[in-house]
């Protein structure tokens, strides 16, 4: 990741802090594998990652990414690909861990399909697999979860499968809405008056 601070006239690595355990440099200056980036509009001073190595968070002014992921349940570990934010609270985020060893295509670990959800900016994370099949290995691609601004916030997300799922209830509960759809890449979401 680089910055501007200066509209684009000039660019600094902003990757402190981020490990990179494939390459021989494990914090190198740049080099990293980031999949989702997202700023919370209510809190500009905080970003969230989620890359080929974890899920991080970095606090403004400080430059290092704080590794936030590490309190997921390890059995599940932080690798990913997608990462949304609440609409309103900059504390909620949702992560869709997938297994993050030499399986490939990257699916959720053991079969079992969850998102996770930390109300607490990252201090803890819960799993929400309601409605999700007991057994199943989907992928989520780098842009193919989001989330609406409704009240309560819907979250969303498609899977390689071509399936496209569903939470009315910011994650507590999961419904498949359509099925099967060639493979997901990209979900986007609206809120109608």
């Amino acid at each position: 990741m680089f910055e501007s601070l200066d509209r684009g006239g000039s660019w600094s690595p902003l990757n402190q802090g981020l490990l990179a355990d494939f390459l021989p440099e494990k914090y190198p200056e740049y080099g990293q594998d980031p999949h989702c980036v997202r700023l919370h509009p209510l809190r500009p001073d905080w970003l969230y990652q989620q890359n080929h190595c974890g899920i991080y968070r970095l606090d403004r002014p400080d430059r290092r990414w704080v590794r936030i992921g590490e309190t997921m349940n390890p059995a599940v570990g932080d690798i990913g690909f997608s990462l949304e934010i609440h609409a309103r609270n900059p504390d909620v985020v949702w992560g869709y861990p997938m297994d993050g060893t030499s399986v490939w295509p990257r699916t959720n670990p053991d079969g079992r399909p969850a998102v996770y959800v930390t109300r607490d900016a990252g201090g803890s994370w819960s799993r929400q697999d309601r409605g999700l099949p007991r057994r199943a290995w989907f992928t989520v691609k780098r842009q193919a979860m989001t989330t609406d601004a409704a009240e309560p916030v819907g979250v969303y997300f498609g899977t390689g499968s071509g399936d496209l799922w569903a939470s009315a209830n910011e994650g507590d509960d999961w419904t498949c809405v359509v099925s099967p759809l060639p493979e997901i890449y990209s979900v986007e979401a609206g809120v109608s008056p």
